[in-house]
């Protein structure tokens, strides 16, 4: 059972009309970027809760969320509606593996990710952490509208902090000024995701963290297993490491 405490919500930001940034205070227990927690409401009479991944580093006061209203989804509507001042639950501890030291230290790090997923990639990117691992590492957000690509300021930031960042925006539903526009399952069997950013990426340099809906998780291990890479496990790591978000 989790140990529920009382957050302040303190800012929120719509990036378009269906996806918003949640911004809360609370005094929780030490997490991991990567990790997620449980925000819940009561709604009538029974508190609906769900799984949320950190968009701030763990060294931030601020606890930020990346959501998407969903249509008669009984909490994202009810918190979209949520004000500065108002209060929701946080469950006190983080828990999930999807974290940095989980995964084995090599040249390159990908991170691919879809929607609302590019969240525990950006909790990673503020930590020193990951700029100790790794020489190049490539975050991949993968859309349907250009509308979605969400932090960009943050994102920019990043890099001129830290230039071994190469972002990879890709748009699929719409004509659009990205390079890319397919699904991350077809640029990488035909290698223009490779090209793009200028990396040979093989098992013995690479390390892919992939996180999104099951479709493109599922997908893109399968391409990635058919070019020689396996699943990171503790027992026998490997060089991918997935989280499904849906």
């Amino acid at each position: 059972m989790a140990n529920w405490l009382e957050a302040e919500v303190t800012r929120i930001h719509w990036w378009s009309d269906k996806l918003f940034s949640l911004v809360v205070h609370a005094e929780i227990a030490p997490f991991k970027a990567g990790q997620y927690t449980k925000l819940a409401l009561e709604i009538g009479d029974k508190r609906v809760a769900r799984a949320y991944s950190f968009v701030n580093p763990p060294s931030s006061n601020e606890l930020e969320f990346y959501l998407i209203q969903v249509d008669d989804g009984a909490l994202s509507e009810a918190m979209a509606k949520l004000q500065p001042g108002d209060n929701i639950a946080i469950a006190e501890q983080a828990t999930g593996y999807f974290t940095l030291d989980e995964v084995p230290n090599s040249e390159q790090l990908w991170m691919l990710s879809t929607g609302t997923a590019i969240g525990p990639f950006l909790s990673m990117l503020q930590e020193q952490e990951v700029w100790q691992q790794y020489q190049d590492i490539v975050l991949v957000h993968c859309v349907r509208t250009s509308e979605d690509l969400s932090y960009q300021a943050l994102i920019k930031e990043i890099q001129n902090t830290h230039p071994q960042l190469k972002y990879v925006p890709i748009v699929t539903r719409e004509a659009n000024s990205t390079a890319l526009s397919q699904r991350v399952p077809e640029l990488i069997k035909n290698g223009k995701l490779f090209d793009h950013v200028q990396l040979v990426a093989n098992p013995e340099v690479a390390q892919f963290m992939i996180c999104g809906n099951p479709d493109m998780v599922k997908d893109t291990s399968q391409c990635l297993a058919d070019l020689g890479y396996s699943r990171n496990r503790r027992r026998s790591p490997g060089q991918i490491t997935v989280e499904q978000y849906w």
